[in-house]
């Protein structure tokens, strides 16, 4: 279902209609070329195979700042010098980029559609009447919220951390924000909740208790879920892997990494993962490897759709464009079934020298068009009859006789030196690797 343009008492991005397929062929760089959202792939439509959001503090907060230099985009709805008139102002553009972009979802902090106040009460007032405005114009759009989170990296207060911080009364005033942006996502009908913990880590081992500040981070992650089931949240809430930066090391460095904490402390039925690309590759991953452990373990919950570039070690958050990962990442995607309750985020900035309106749209139609891409091609690789049979023949030895009977447990190591020295030396077996390669290229047409 297309989202319902809606335009406040101000029209921010004028000239721009509402974003539509116009096929590959076409020349118009405000129209998707592969992102046809009512086009049928496996039995469902690229809108629900795909759910993209917006994220809110990129797209709507971001003036193109960097460490070396201040913005280089001033937006309209960032005029009023009240900060609250400021939030309003957001949420008419918010609203009216959504519609016209024609996508589905978007992603908020707390932080980013309202201000921060001078004391708990004041944000929670502010929170909660942004929260009331954005709610209409869910209703009047059809835009629904993908996922929402606390902003509990940027203050001075979380220098040390959040749940993790050795000082209590931090750690409580972390408790107090995230109750109250689980309030915010429950009220607008938030699919998940996501927990970030960009400072949850240390930059000194030596003055770190690590011990205790893991087990703080559980305890402050299973007080979070019991609060949102008990207000009737019913999704998963969502851990986001980072290895580093802005702490030299995380606690949740990557998908492995926070599966075995999840499991650890009996965390893992109600919490599940939000891979990011340029996480993961920060972790020296490959997207799609980490994407491949979230989802054999039965937890990739949702994707933040991001590119990093090779030739800087930070997290530059551009918009993904690359289709081989975008290939390869549909694949896994696909491959555990597609997603319920999460969907693709694109957490990405246009760069800092891309300072017009439409730069904004440009930026998410690329992305848009890649993952609709990819999603077809993975689709068709998927029936391809030698790219699947590749990897089924390469274990084809455990699918019967003695290799099913070590899958069962039922053979031990005298067993297995016996049946070693009755077979002799194994053959070599190529694992085809060029093939697959060449076969994924003719589908990248």
């Amino acid at each position: 279902m297309s989202a319902k343009i809606v335009v406040g008492k101000r029209e921010y991005f004028k000239g721009i209609a509402r974003i539509s397929y116009e096929g590959p062929t076409s020349t118009n760089p405000l129209a998707y070329k592969y992102y046809d959202e009512d086009r049928k792939v496996d039995g469902k439509t690229l809108r629900d195979h795909l759910r993209f959001a917006v994220c809110y503090w990129h797209t709507f907060c971001g003036g193109g700042g960097d460490p070396f230099g201040p913005g280089t985009r001033h937006y309209a709805w960032n005029e009023s010098s009240d900060p609250l008139q400021q939030a309003r102002d957001k949420l008419d553009a918010a609203f009216e980029f959504f519609s016209k972009l024609n996508a589905p979802f978007y992603c908020f902090h707390d932080r980013d559609i309202a201000p921060e106040g001078r004391n708990p009460e004041e944000s929670e007032r502010m929170l909660k009447e942004i929260v009331k405005l954005a709610k209409e114009k869910q209703e009047a759009s059809g835009v629904r919220l993908l996922w929402g989170t606390a902003n509990l990296f940027s203050h001075p207060r979380y220098m040390n951390g959040a749940a993790t911080n050795p000082d209590f009364a931090v750690v409580a005033h972390a408790a107090a924000q995230v109750k109250v942006a689980l309030e915010a996502t429950v009220e607008l009908g938030g699919a998940n909740y996501v927990f970030w913990g960009g400072r949850e880590g240390y930059s000194y081992l030596f003055n770190t208790d690590m011990k205790r500040e893991r087990e703080h981070m559980a305890m402050f992650l299973r007080k979070s879920a019991e609060y949102g089931r008990g207000i009737g949240f019913k999704g998963p809430y969502l851990i986001e892997p980072k290895p580093m930066e802005p702490s030299k090391h995380q606690y949740d460095f990557d998908s492995a990494t926070v599966i075995g904490f999840l499991r650890e402390f009996g965390l893992e039925k109600d919490f599940k993962l939000n891979v990011e690309n340029n996480h993961a590759t920060l972790a020296h991953h490959s997207f799609a490897h980490d994407l491949q452990v979230a989802a054999d373990a039965g937890m990739l919950g949702s994707i933040d759709a991001n590119r990093g570039d090779p030739q800087n070690g930070w997290d530059t958050d551009q918009f993904p464009i690359l289709l081989y990962d975008c290939v390869e990442a549909m694949l896994v995607v696909l491959g555990m079934g597609g997603f319920t309750t999460g969907g693709f985020n694109f957490d990405a900035k246009i760069r800092r020298n891309s300072t017009d309106l439409e730069d904004i749209f440009l930026g998410h139609i690329g992305g848009m068009d890649a993952f609709a891409r990819a999603l077809l091609i993975a689709s068709e690789l998927r029936k391809d009859a030698v790219f699947g049979r590749v990897r089924r023949e390469r274990y084809a030895s455990f699918d019967k006789g003695e290799g099913a009977r070590f899958e069962r447990g039922e053979l031990g190591l005298k067993e297995l030196r016996d049946i070693a020295a009755k077979a002799g030396e194994p053959r070599l077996s190529s694992g085809k690797q060029e093939l697959l390669e060449n076969i994924v290229n003719q589908y990248l047409r």
